[in-house]
């Protein structure tokens, strides 16, 4: 009788262990009035800078439950916006984005690691004109702390940045590039915010 009070007790354990391992990492929602997706791109001497208008997220992050944390991001490739219609509209053509075709730019999180002060290398899959790539993310946690004007509500803080080769994800021919017009490297600079009950 003793012995089987151990096994019960034993299963009893690993169950609760087991919840506590695999317990979805807490859930963040995107506030996109103060979150962005920003680039910035060289046009023969000058640097361009744009981002998107429409785009939305979903945020899972423990930064003590990395294994549970998860990014998507989904961007609309129509909503670029530099400022200039004409260029936009260029940005949206076969020449670059080919929006009609490719409406959607997303990035889903595959694995989360913590890589020293408070930055986490974000590994997943970033798909863009109908083709996946292996991509990392790097994001720096801002900060954790009661929402100042949001009551009841705590808000997260990422910063990110990093540089890519548009040609190597056939944003364009290259040929603008070789004639001397516009830059193949591409700044970018992933800035958010997300909120979540307290």
């Amino acid at each position: 009788m003793k012995k089987f009070s151990c096994i019960i007790i034993a299963l009893i354990f690993l169950a609760l262990t087991g919840q506590t391992v695999f317990a979805a990492a807490r859930a963040w929602e995107l506030d996109n009035n103060h979150s962005n997706f920003y680039f910035r791109v060289g046009h023969i001497f000058s640097k361009i800078n744009g981002q998107f208008n429409d785009f939305s997220g979903e945020v899972l992050f423990d930064p003590n439950n990395l294994a549970e944390s998860r990014f998507f991001f989904q961007i609309k490739t129509e909503s670029i916006n530099t400022n200039i219609a004409k260029r936009d509209r260029h940005l949206q053509s076969v020449d670059f984005f080919d929006a009609d075709k490719y409406p959607l730019i997303t990035f889903e999180s595959i694995k989360i690691t913590d890589a020293g002060n408070n930055v986490f290398h974000v590994f997943g899959k970033f798909t863009i004109k109908g083709e996946s790539y292996d991509l990392m993310l790097p994001l720096t946690l801002a900060g954790i702390k009661d929402h100042p004007a949001v009551k009841g509500k705590e808000v997260i803080g990422f910063n990110g940045e990093l540089t890519i080769d548009r040609l190597a994800y056939k944003v364009g021919s290259g040929k603008f590039y070789e004639i001397g017009i516009v830059g193949k490297d591409v700044e970018i600079l992933v800035t958010l915010e997300a909120l979540s009950d307290k």
